[in-house]
């Protein structure tokens, strides 16, 4: 009886001693396998789910070809259309010769007194008044250079939204890629457990706990993958390109404070001097436009009993007194004046507020970095000895586990801290409006 106890504590010593050795080469081979999963597709193979929004790496694209093409299919880009369109249509006003559209006057008269008849045709030519055409030319310049800056802040907000949408689905992609290799852990675990529980080593509850961790690991990396696949096609959606960049890091821009050359104040107060200068040649219209007057006064053909008698006539045509008819709407673009300078001061708070909360985040994350990193290795370690001490069975599945679980969030919250480092360093760029 002695002897037989004796063969299977020997036993039962070996099959740790192996559970021991396996799980270690298990840590060893497994981890470098997921570290080069550097893809953004998921293989159909490994899909949790039968759905896919795949996206192709494209090793010759960069974040700004990115923007780039963005900006071709953006909305907002047919708003730069038009502003071109009406640019030059102010720039073609500015160099007519005439300061509106001539007009021809062809009449009859009748003198009855001396039943005489008379036809006549005047040509009007408004001319432009004085400082008037000078005015235009202003507003054309104006014009011509508000479109290049409304083009760049359309594509510094473009660039926003390209930014976001790479950085969101590279958070998404580590959060998969961790569940997956929770999931795979899990998946040995239980296997692990099974063959201990077959043996006797173990008992059935700890089969029934394995199996739920493996379980509750499974759900984590459907939702995992399902996010992932949100974040494709937000991409998608916004650049309506398949491609992604390799790389799309960016080097942090030495800015500390926000400046007045920051693309989105730019394109508002160049729409505020565009506006006064509308008011200007407005202003310069006075009371209305002046008219040279030139025609002629003929009997010819009019009369059967014609002198051939034939007067040329030329004149001015001068307005006064109408200014109050250009009022109404020199007010209404002093109002629109108004609302832009206000919509310019609230912008500036507004960048400034994001600017300090950006400087402020990478402030914080580049600490909590460091934490992050120092907490995964102490967790890591942790977790080696409270693997160890079950396998000898010191401590219970349920402590493995918990301990278990814990480090797995830790080498999730370093990966992440990682990953929002760099986003950081690129919203702050955005902040201060650096377009790549």
């Amino acid at each position: 009886m002695l002897f037989l106890n004796c063969i299977r504590k020997y036993k039962r010593r070996l099959l740790l001693e192996c559970v021991i050795c396996f799980a270690a080469i298990y840590q060893f081979v497994s981890v470098p396998v997921f570290a080069e999963v550097a893809t953004w597709q998921i293989q159909s193979t490994e899909s949790m789910v039968n759905h896919h929004d795949p996206l192709e790496i494209d090793k010759t694209l960069t974040l700004s070809k990115v923007i780039d093409l963005t900006m071709e299919t953006h909305p907002d880009i047919n708003l730069i259309a038009s502003l071109e369109e009406e640019s030059a249509a102010i720039s073609e006003r500015s160099k007519s010769w005439t300061a509106g559209a001539s007009q021809i006057a062809i009449g009859y008269q009748s003198i009855s007194t001396f039943r005489l008849n008379y036809g006549s045709a005047n040509l009007m030519i408004p001319i432009w008044n004085f400082g008037q055409r000078d005015a235009q030319e202003n507003l054309a310049k104006e014009a011509e250079k508000n479109v290049g800056l409304q083009a760049l802040s359309i594509k510094l907000r473009v660039a926003g939204l390209v930014r976001e949408a790479l950085w969101n689905m590279a958070l998404a992609k580590i959060r998969f890629e961790q569940a997956r290799e929770e999931r795979q852990t899990a998946k040995h675990l239980l296997e692990t457990i099974k063959r201990r529980v077959e043996v006797g080593d173990l008992p059935l509850a700890d089969k029934l706990l394995a199996e739920t961790e493996f379980l509750q690991k499974q759900s984590v990396l459907i939702m995992a993958e399902a996010e992932l696949m949100h974040t494709h096609k937000r991409y998608t959606s916004i650049t309506r390109i398949v491609k992604v960049p390799v790389v799309h890091d960016e080097d942090l821009v030495g800015v500390k404070e926000l400046g007045r050359n920051h693309p989105s104040l730019v394109a508002i107060n160049g729409e505020i001097d565009r506006k006064q200068a509308e008011i200007n040649a407005l202003k310069a219209v006075g009371s209305g436009q002046t008219n040279v007057v030139a025609g002629i006064l003929s009997d010819e053909g009019i009369d059967y009993r014609s002198n051939h008698a034939e007067f040329f006539n030329v004149g001015v045509v001068v307005p006064f007194g109408g200014s109050a008819h250009a009022q109404p709407q020199i007010a209404a673009l002093n109002v629109e004046l108004t609302t832009l300078t206000s919509q310019q001061e609230m912008l500036y708070r507004e960048l400034e507020q994001a600017h300090h909360e950006a400087e402020h985040n990478m402030e914080v994350n580049e600490v909590e970095l460091e934490n992050a990193n120092e907490r995964k290795k102490v967790s890591e370690e942790l977790l080696k000895m409270t693997q160890l001490a079950f396998s000898v069975g010191e401590i219970d599945l349920m402590d493995l586990l918990k301990i278990q679980s814990q480090t797995q969030q830790s080498i999730l919250y370093a990966k992440e801290r990682a990953v929002i480092m760099k986003r950081d360093i690129a919203f702050y760029n955005h902040a201060i409006g650096v377009v790549p």
